[in-house]
């Protein structure tokens, strides 16, 4: 027992270590990225313009001041201060920037992701229990033609239809600009904005959801032990959702957690579809202007983020499976 807990601490050290060196790589190929991106600041911000013409000392004066260099250490130290720097383009901390931005991508993608988990893996369970039914074959139509469906078309559809030519819902922005509204109408107001951007989203994720369950489920519900409870005469309620959709969970929670990873690209066409101040919004203005500090600080959370799921995700699967966990005590 004592040498079987000395390995389970052996190789969590182990991965502990594995994941924090990945950190540290994602931030040190942060701290390069400006030298990697073709073109700078001030050939996106004055290069075109009409308005500003600069002479090429002028120029070369700018290149200088948006390219002054800080050592890894030094970068490293105001990571850890959250002193990400100032915007290029916006003249504002890019710390400020950023925690604007993230609660709307937050309320965005974790509103999708668990409604498409959840009906996603509802009707999963329900159509592999009635399999070579009418109900079945329906789900697997729509959801193989749904999955084929790129977001940016959903989005454009529903904002066509349910904005510009209905006009049920607001075209862009996450809440109505100057209202002055109490709390609930302003919780109202939000919810209304939020509509088809969550909608565009949850038509996404659920065709790619309902599959993978109703995959796993076939795979499951043909084991002894469905037929020993069905043999015991258990209401088969209990057996879909007690005995095999348990069993039939875990690649739901990998893609339900790698798309809370992806918060940043998960939202970044939807966001930009449906002008949501969210950080795929940021971080699309940031590229067009070639806005590098906040390039570099939304690209490398993004990066900490995924790693940080995937850690989780070995705690959760260890949860769920008794097996993950025997093999961590191998």
């Amino acid at each position: 027992m004592m040498l079987s807990s000395r390995r389970f601490t052996k190789k969590r050290i182990s991965l502990l270590l594995a994941y924090s060196l990945s950190a540290l790589l994602m931030i040190w190929l942060s701290y390069l990225l400006p030298s990697l991106l073709p073109g700078d600041f001030v050939t996106a911000m004055y290069s075109t313009s009409e308005d500003v013409t600069l002479t090429a000392a002028q120029e070369s004066e700018l290149r200088a001041y948006y390219s002054q260099d800080t050592g890894f250490s030094e970068y490293l130290l105001k990571l850890i201060r959250l002193d990400w720097g100032n915007s290029y383009a916006f003249l504002t901390p890019v710390s400020e920037l950023f925690f604007e931005a993230l609660p709307w991508t937050l309320l965005l993608l974790v509103s999708a992701n668990i409604l498409a988990a959840l009906t996603g893996f509802i009707a999963g369970v329900e159509a592999a229990f009635r399999r070579n039914s009418r109900f079945e074959r329906s789900l697997v139509s729509c959801g193989t033609v749904l999955e084929g469906l790129p977001e940016i078309c959903t989005g454009v559809i529903l904002l066509a239809v349910f904005s510009l030519y209905l006009g049920w819902f607001p075209a862009a922005g996450a809440e109505t600009a100057y209202a002055e509204l109490s709390f609930q109408a302003w919780l109202l107001d939000v919810g209304h904005h939020l509509t088809l951007p969550l909608a565009s989203l949850v038509i996404a994720y659920f065709p790619g959801n309902f599959l993978l369950t109703r995959t796993s489920m076939i795979m499951v519900i043909s084991q002894p032990y469905i037929k020993t409870a069905q043999a015991k005469g258990l209401s088969g309620l209990r057996i879909r959702y007690a005995h095999a959709a348990r069993n039939a969970l875990l690649p739901l929670v990998t893609r339900f957690g790698l798309r809370l990873a992806f918060t940043v690209t998960g939202a970044f066409v939807v966001e930009r579809i449906h002008a949501y101040p969210g950080l795929g919004t940021l971080l699309f203005n940031a590229i067009r202007l070639r806005d590098l500090p906040v390039i570099q600080a939304i690209v490398l959370i993004s990066s900490i983020m995924v790693l940080a799921m995937i850690m989780v995700l070995e705690l959760v699967y260890a949860y769920l499976d008794p097996r993950v966990q025997d093999a961590y005590q191998r």
